[in-house]
């Protein structure tokens, strides 16, 4: 034992016998020591040493994310001496009772190291730190174990071969690489017709086991599943529930592979019946805790990354970790077992939205399914297979071809769908812009923003470049809006709805900046004014869009009906939705700048950052894009500098919010989503009027008043909360 004296405390360093002393050197564990060492130490102090000094600790160990770190420390050296050593028993056990529990074991631990692998970690560390997936041939005189190890490898083999196609691999590089592992065993094509006899041989011996004395002797040629007669039932439900999950789970992932979604409907089903396994597994939790006789269970059962509790044999996290990159040991933490099954239940209600979708050929529609989809927060294989719907052989749904697409946004008609234009090089460029927009909509939150920020500037471009190619086709005829030329019309409304898009794409920009909480409080003045000067855009594009269209079909007999469709015209309810929200933007935009003013709250006096420079770095990408010309942060200065409390056009903003989403109820009966968007409006409008009330009444003659600002109501668009301190 070594000793070491901190304080006044004498500490014994016990002797690590794992590693071997050199010549004049022995290993001790000094981690009691550092414990001790951080106690003794107060803020701001380093340990310094002769031999020990900042540079020197902050060079000798980089401590990463536990995703890059590997772990260099290994039990065994080669999955050869880990099977010498009898890590990995053939078969598990010779008391066959024993055998079904350890298989049950690693059945469990095997789907708890699956979705650790999902979550981000590599597939070295978690599913293939199992010794008997490494080696094949080894299970093969084990026909239960083998045939579930064969469809765990062709899953995971699907996975990663579906998150390679579509490149969403970009957020987590760990999910796809297979370090040279053994991901496609001999005959694991087959595995679905192994599992299958498997399922009936086990189903036999259930049935026989729950057949009455009278049939029992009928059935006596069929072998149990294991030797203790009163647990027969129990165990065959619960192998059979584990081996019909990874049954449908691999047909789910099969069916969605089809083209054209032509696989959903029968992955609805499968997606049904993994559902009902897990449900039965959970429901055989407590038989396989109470009935444990393999292992010692764990302390904490919420903690096991078993059902039963008990340790799985045949894993060993370390064993891989020399295929990986060489940096600090770091053991991963897996996800439990029950984890692991409510992320299953989770992927597979995820799975289902996507099978459920009805495939509309309509970009708002796809945008607005992708969206509302993406607030499920669905994880990458999620996200992976809905990109692989949408996108295929560069068309949407592998069915329709884009620039058909782009003609149903911007409102022309179907007789455009092979129209000449559509092999013009800008036209074909656009295309591919609208391709890439939602392969960035599939990816997740983070990374979504960053990606939408840069294509910001190639959808300004392109619109440029459409223009400019559209001159030089039909020259002066562009601008002077030639309504018997076709082709004029088709390029004029294609310019308009490029714009729309761009000012979509802002939005979505901005408002992804309150999910991923990049905003602080007195950031929100300047953001909600940003949103606002968007929002006007956007309406006025779509607008304008909706304008020619409807022209456009009212063409004949124009004359005759000028004078009533004068007085019968109406605001497209669209447009009159994105009124509601600017005039609560502005409404923001206005009380916040005279809280700011009058009560100088909501102020960012830090030394690091002016609120210009604040101001550059959450909208330099805006601001290259000249999304809007002419926007700078003087002119949201302009703006809120002289606003006041008592200025009656910030408590109309909120009420006329409120007035328009109450109209439009009506009018977007049918539609569920819009509906939920106009009561989470009126719900905000609601509490800033009331929350503005108060402090006009009360903030002047109360300094105890506090108010704050909370998304308890809509996502984006902030409620005032008013009270006493």
């Amino acid at each position: 034992m070594a000793e070491e004296k901190i304080g006044d405390t004498d500490v014994q360093i016990p002797v690590n016998p794992t590693i071997p002393s050199g010549d004049q050197s022995v290993w001790a564990d000094v981690s009691p020591l550092l414990q001790l060492a951080c106690k003794d130490l107060h803020d701001g102090e380093l340990i310094h040493g002769e031999n020990f000094n900042l540079f020197a600790a902050m060079s000798a160990l980089e401590i990463m994310d536990p995703k890059m770190d590997s772990g260099i420390v290994s039990t065994y050296y080669s999955v050869d001496e880990a099977i010498e050593k009898g890590a990995a028993p053939v078969p598990l056990s010779f008391d066959r009772t024993i055998d079904i529990q350890c298989t049950i074991d690693i059945m469990d631990h095997l789907l708890a190291c699956e979705a650790t692998w999902h979550k981000g970690h590599s597939l070295a560390q978690t599913v293939f730190s199992c010794v008997y997936l490494l080696r094949p041939d080894r299970t093969s005189s084990h026909a239960l174990l083998h045939s579930y190890c064969m469809v765990v490898r062709a899953t995971c083999n699907a996975l990663v071969s579906a998150v390679s196609d579509v490149r969403t691999n970009e957020e987590e590089d760990l999910f796809t690489l297979t370090y040279g592992l053994p991901l496609k065993g001999d005959g694991d094509e087959k595995c679905l017709s192994v599992l299958h006899a498997i399922d009936e041989t086990i189903s036999r011996q259930l049935r026989a086991c729950k057949a009455p004395s009278t049939k029992r002797r009928v059935l006596e040629d069929i072998e149990p599943l294991q030797t203790n007669p009163d647990l027969e039932e129990g165990f065959c439900k619960a192998v059979l529930c584990r081996l019909r999950f990874r049954k449908h789970f691999y047909h789910v992932l099969m069916c969605m592979r089809r083209p054209q979604g032509k696989g959903f409907e029968l992955a609805r089903k499968h997606i049904t019946s993994c559902l009902s396994e897990l449900d039965s597994m959970l429901k055989l939790e407590e038989f396989l805790r109470s009935n444990n006789t393999c292992g010692t269970v764990r302390d904490a059962t919420e903690e096991a990354t078993t059902a039963s509790g008990c340790r799985p044999i045949g894993f060993d996290s370390s064993l891989n970790s020399r295929l990986s990159a060489p940096t600090p040991p770091r053991a991963i933490k897996l996800l439990y077992w029950k984890e692991a099954v409510e992320y299953f239940k989770k992927l597979l209600n995820d799975l289902q939205v996507i099978c459920s979708y009805t495939l509309d050929p309509v970009l708002e529609v796809v945008l607005r399914f992708v969206v509302g989809f993406q607030k499920l927060h669905p994880d990458l294989v999620a996200r992976a297979y809905l990109q692989l719907l949408l996108v295929q052989d560069g068309k949407l749904y592998g069915r329709d071809p884009v620039f058909a697409v782009i003609g149903k946004a911007s409102l022309l008609p179907d007789v455009i769908k092979n129209h000449d234009l559509q092999k013009n090089e800008a036209v074909v460029q656009l295309g591919q812009l609208v391709t890439n927009l939602l392969r960035i909509l599939c990816t997740n939150a983070a990374w979504q923003r960053r990606k939408l920020g840069k294509i910001l500037q190639e959808w300004r471009i392109i619109h440029v470049q459409l223009e400019m190619a559209f001159k030089k086709e039909f020259g002066d005829t562009l601008s002077t809006s030639n309504d018997e030329n076709v082709a004029v019309k088709i390029c004029n409304q294609i310019l308009i709805w490029v714009e729309e898009q761009t000012y979509w794409i802002a939005t979505r920009f901005l408002t992804l900046g309150f999910e991923l909480e990049l905003y602080s409080p007195s950031d929100y003045c300047m953001v909600y004014w940003y949103i606002y000067v968007i929002l006007i855009k956007l309406a006025e594009k779509t607008h304008v869009k909706m304008m020619r269209s409807n022209d456009n079909g009212r063409r004949k007999g124009k004359k005759k009906r000028d004078s009533k469709d004068a007085k019968d015209y109406q605001i497209p309810p669209a447009v009159v939705l994105f009124q509601c929200q600017i005039y609560l933007a502005e409404g923001l935009v206005m009380m916040l700048a005279a809280l700011r003013n009058e009560y100088n709250v909501f102020q960012s006096l830090g030394p690091f950052n002016t609120e210009h420079e604040r101001f550059l770095q959450h909208f330099e990408l805006l601001q290259k894009a000249c999304l809007p010309d002419h926007i700078s942060y003087f002119s949201f200065k302009e703006t809120t500098n002289h606003a006041r409390l008592s200025t009656l056009s910030m408590y109309n903003c909120f009420k006329d919010a409120q007035r328009i989403a109450k109209e439009l109820r009506i009018t977007y009966s049918n539609d569920p989503e819009k509906l939920n968007e106009l009561r989470r409006i009126e719900q905000v409008a609601e509490h800033n009027v009331v929350a503005l009330n108060l402090v006009c009444r009360l903030g002047t003659l109360d300094p105890s008043l506090k108010i704050y600002f909370e998304f308890s109501h809509h996502p984006y668009f902030a409620s005032a909360v008013v009270k006493r301190s």
